[in-house]
């Protein structure tokens, strides 16, 4: 969700079915108008949604990124360029005008032109002057990213990404030249302008040498933030993390803005000092902090005032399953929470009476709203569709304990009108990430939305389902996300799957013999091993675009791993993989993937079949040509939760046959 600068429109995207279309609300009335009309589940995505300055046009950005062959994501099979397009729509009139092929956008302060990226370069194209063709405005080595116009229009500012470092860098418009703030051996970060386009801040990152993803990284060489001034052009460090706990600058968790100014000479950042992701005010001159946000609890969306003296923002403080809305004013006082109760809010804009949102409930997927005098009401009520299911249930809160003894979050869906004194077949989920947490209600994420939607599906059937937050997810903290030995070093995180399996095993309401897991990316992963090293607990598996052997894995997310450079690393790795228990996989699975995932190779799916088949296990398949990891198409996430479903009920009723 966005809005304009004056907050009396906002916009979002509404995927109808697979058909994704732009919706304006104006204040006061905030009714939902559809200014886009495309039709058919297309697999196209549409993103990067941005007001121009006078909120009268939308630009946005709608199609695919490309895989590493330069191929544009297109499981529709579309005989028509799926290539990222950048568009602006008129809100008043839905007209819309192609600008450009590229996406990364950034208005100017006028709103006369757009800076975008296309093909790793920076280019401008005119928003008032159709005349005047796109250019390329420099050129640079690297990939260029994170697009910031300095609020006079005069300078613009840049990410220059060199693989193992990154640069700031500055356009100047005047003199058409092109420079970089104080290169160094680290990654530069996050630029951001004071309100008087005099200071550039940004955040420095050292380099890690040969780290690689998917293990715990508690401590590294504190990160800092820096202040550049255009007018003598010199850069200093104005913040530096301390040692231990909060010196990891951590990326991957869902702040949206990661620096922010306020009243000129102040910077609000996020930092885990106290092992939560909090909010803290720097005093730029003084080089003095205060936190913002206290409490136990993770900070995210954070969006401030147009007059710069409110933050507002989703946490989870005061509620760790769920998210809510707060504020604080950054002058001080304390925090006010403005959303509560069993509901779920993110992604806040400010309106010029209020505040607008995204919600969801345990009943109820994500769908817009606004926050007056303490009042929320949905947008678009008579877009909902009519005939959604009234029966869903609301997940319980309960913990789990590992076969180590760690105590780890979980949610339990029951079926409806359950009978205590009834077996009922189970269900145990794995969430992907596995930076994630899934909520006791529709997630903020589409991919775990869904998710969420297929565990409701089989408790209406009657299955008892535990979703599991195990170790290394997001929302209980920086040890908890950071476990120690979680994936490639040691897949610790496996302790808690079969904890959950016994406890679904003890349950009196459970068929102990009819026990069966699922799970996508990383929850494919765990639900591999799951059934590679606990087939007596579990019956069967549907393993989604999971990883199977960590030393195939890592290149996709560390181009610089090699298995045979690294040997201790990869024994490490191949010893915290699937295929490393494949002997003792007996029971069947059913695997999905898509032929152009990004995120996990296909070969994965490829290998694993091949060696379960070799063994004589049962291995049925779902192929996706041409999606990705996030599947694109609303038909192939139908495919995929229907095969889903129907494996897992026939082999659990194959079960009771004795088959």
């Amino acid at each position: 969700m966005v809005a304009s600068q004056n907050g009396k429109t906002i916009a979002w995207v509404f995927n109808d079915k697979g058909s994704r279309n732009i919706y304006v609300a104006e204040s006061p009335s905030f009714a939902a108008k559809k200014i886009t009309t495309y039709t058919g589940d297309d697999g196209m995505a549409i993103t990067d949604l941005n007001f121009t300055p006078d909120g009268n046009q939308i630009v946005f950005v709608r199609g695919n990124a490309p895989n590493g062959r330069g191929e544009a994501a297109n499981p529709a099979f579309l005989q028509t360029s799926t290539e990222r397009i950048i568009w602006m729509v008129n809100k008043d009139n839905g007209t819309v005008r192609k600008i450009a092929t590229g996406f990364g956008t950034e208005i100017s302060p006028d709103g006369k032109s757009l800076a975008y990226i296309s093909g790793g370069q920076v280019w401008l194209a005119s928003l008032s002057d159709t005349s005047i063709k796109p250019q390329k405005l420099f050129q640079s080595r690297g990939n260029q990213l994170q697009l910031s116009f300095s609020p006079d229009g005069k300078q613009l500012a840049f990410v220059s990404g060199r693989t193992d470092h990154s640069f700031i860098g500055l356009y100047n418009f005047t003199t058409k030249t092109v420079g970089y703030v104080e290169p160094s051996l680290d990654s530069d970060l996050y630029p951001v302008w004071s309100a008087n386009s005099k200071y550039l801040a940004y955040i420095r990152i050292p380099n890690t040498h040969n780290l690689p993803p998917f293990t715990p990284v508690r401590e590294a060489n504190p990160w800092s933030i820096r202040l550049f001034n255009t007018d003598d052009g010199a850069a200093k460090e104005i913040w530096k993390a301390t040692p231990g706990s909060g010196s990891v600058f951590v990326e991957n968790l869902p702040v949206a803005k990661k620096l922010l100014w306020w009243a000129g000479n102040a910077l609000v950042f996020p930092h885990e000092k106290d092992g939560w992701v909090h909010l803290y005010l720097l005093d730029t001159e003084k080089r003095t902090t205060r936190l913002l946000t206290p409490g136990n609890g993770e900070v995210e969306n954070v969006t401030i005032s147009p007059n710069g003296q409110t933050i507002y923002y989703t946490t989870n403080i005061t509620d760790i399953e769920r998210r809510h809305l707060w504020k604080v004013d950054v002058a001080g006082g304390s925090p006010q929470i403005l959303t509560k109760g069993k509901g779920i809010e993110w992604s806040p804009v400010v309106t010029d009476n209020g505040v607008a949102f995204l919600h969801s409930s345990a009943t109820k997927p994500p769908w817009p709203a606004v926050l007056q005098n303490d009042v929320v009401t949905d947008i678009g009520t008579e877009l909902f569709p009519k005939d959604f299911p009234q029966t869903l249930v609301q997940p319980q809160v309960i913990m789990v304990k590992a076969t180590d003894g760690m105590q780890v979050p979980a949610q339990l869906f029951l079926p409806p009108n359950h009978n205590p004194r009834k077996k009922y077949p189970a269900l145990l989920f794995l969430h992907g990430g596995s930076k994630r947490q899934m909520l006791p209600g529709f997630h903020y994420g589409q991919y775990y939305s869904n998710a969420y939607a297929l565990n409701q599906y089989f408790a209406a059937q009657g299955y008892v389902v535990v979703s599991l937050n195990y170790r290394s997810g997001i929302g209980y903290g920086l040890a908890f996300r950071e476990a120690l030995n979680y994936g490639i070093s040691g897949a610790s995180e496996v302790k808690d799957l079969i904890g959950a399996g016994l406890y679904l095993k003890s349950r009196a309401d459970v068929d102990a013999t009819k026990i069966a897991l699922w799970g996508a990316s990383y929850g494919g992963y765990l639900t591999a091993h799951g059934l590679a090293q606990a087939g007596h607990l579990f019956a069967c598996g549907v393993d989604i675009h999971g990883v199977h052997n960590w030393n195939d894995e890592l290149p996709t997310f560390a181009p610089w791993y090699d298995a045979s450079k690294f040997p201790a690393m990869a024994k490490k790795a191949l010893e915290s993989s699937p295929v490393h228990f494949v002997k003792t996989w007996k029971n069947p699975v059913l695997l999905i993937h898509g032929d152009d995932d990004r995120n996990v190779p296909f070969s994965e799916s490829v290998h694993i079949a091949e060696l379960l088949r070799k063994q004589n296990v049962h291995v049925e398949q779902l192929v996706l040509p041409d999606e990705i990891h996030s599947f694109l198409l609303h038909s192939n996430w139908l495919k995929t939760y229907d095969a889903t479903f129907e494996f897992i009920e026939r082999q659990l009723k194959e079960k009771k046959k004795g088959f």
